[in-house]
């Protein structure tokens, strides 16, 4: 009979627990070079907005224009025209990949996406109803679009709790949801008059031609009212990836942590949607961009509202420089979004559902 040794086997959890906060170590350098990494990126696409287009400005003419300078020309076309449309760009693409990796990390499906399940569809519909139906226009019409994203969103959240909440039941719902408001767009489309469709457009497809500090407001207001609190909660969603169970053993409060993060995911999306359009596929492609780029275990709403960001700005930059014609951003992203939403459904369809 062998007696083991109690020196080795004492060794093995010093062992174990060094591996561990090494591996701890290197997700956390990981995730912080990412973040700066696309820090550094989406710096530098915003600086090429604010210099490049018809007129091309120096850094130091942009610099002055930022600091209040007047600079012949640049005072207008920077501060007036490439500024706002920069910042609105950067806000509405932030809020989108926030909204997005909330739903998809709360569902633990990279389906769960609000511009897959319906939410915007609806801020769509309401504002198109307003705009054909109703012949409103101007703010009135981005408050119509973000009531009816709420609505939306409350009438999907109640459909599918009906019996308890389950992620897949959601979906589903929000995706027959989208369909039917689909349909009442498309109907409003074929009667409505020319001058009409144009301005209905920029809800059908997302748009930054009307960006002004007016509109960029309301959603940097709402964004330093609700992104501190998602953050500061960032670890509760984090746990909510292993499933109510395990969750609500390791100390969350699963049915509040998921209400506060559906109310605050939508109201982002509503303000980033009556500020722009709904920009097709942000909200869908900058969580699993995101996780891709952090690696597994990473929290991931600093580097989907990165994503996010940089998926906008570049997609209007390329819509407004590279073509002959001018194309309105959500026109980018959806042509980038289409083949990566095909090559998800076949890859859930081989792996099954996760970031």
């Amino acid at each position: 009979m062998t007696v083991a040794d109690p020196r080795a086997e004492a060794a093995v959890v010093p062992v174990g627990a060094a591996a561990v906060a090494a591996g701890r170590r290197a997700r956390r350098r990981r995730h912080a070079l990412a973040s700066v990494v696309l820090g550094v990126l989406l710096l530098a696409l915003a600086s090429v907005a604010l210099m490049a287009g018809n007129t091309f400005y120096t850094p130091a003419e942009v610099v002055r224009v930022i600091l209040g300078e007047t600079v012949p020309g640049a005072s207008f076309t920077v501060g007036e025209l490439r500024l706002p449309r920069t910042v609105l760009a950067i806000l509405a693409g932030a809020a989108f990949g926030v909204a997005g990796v909330t739903f998809q990390t709360m569902l633990r499906n990279p389906l769960a996406s609000p511009d897959i399940i319906g939410i915007s569809e609806g801020a769509s519909a309401v504002a198109v109803i307003g705009i054909i139906g109703l012949s409103l226009d101007g703010p009135v019409i981005g408050l119509l679009a973000l009531g009816g994203a709420l609505a939306t969103a409350v009438a999907i959240y109640l459909l599918a709790n009906k019996g308890g909440f389950a992620g897949t039941r959601l979906i589903l719902i929000g995706i027959g949801v989208a369909a039917m408001l689909q349909s009442v767009v498309s109907y409003l489309l074929s009667r409505a008059a020319q001058w009409d469709i144009q301005t209905a457009m920029q809800w059908l497809t997302g748009s930054l031609n009307n960006a002004s500090w007016e509109r960029a407001l309301p959603l940097l207001i709402a964004m330093l009212i609700v992104l501190p609190v998602l953050l500061v909660q960032g670890r509760s969603l984090g746990m909510l990836r292993l499933g109510d169970d395990s969750a609500a053993g390791l100390g969350v409060r699963v049915g509040v942590v998921r209400m506060l993060f559906i109310v605050g995911a939508v109201v982002l999306l509503a303000f980033a949607t009556a500020a722009t359009g709904p920009i097709a596929f942000v909200a869908f492609m900058a969580g699993p961009i995101a996780a891709r780029i952090t690696g597994p275990g990473a929290a991931l709403l600093t580097p989907s509202a990165l994503v996010g960001a940089v998926l906008v700005l570049a997609g209007d930059l390329i819509g407004q420089n590279v073509f002959d014609a001018r194309y309105p951003v959500g026109v980018i992203t959806g042509v980038l979004g289409a083949p990566y939403l095909i090559y998800l459904l076949g890859r859930i369809n081989r792996q099954g559902a996760s970031l």
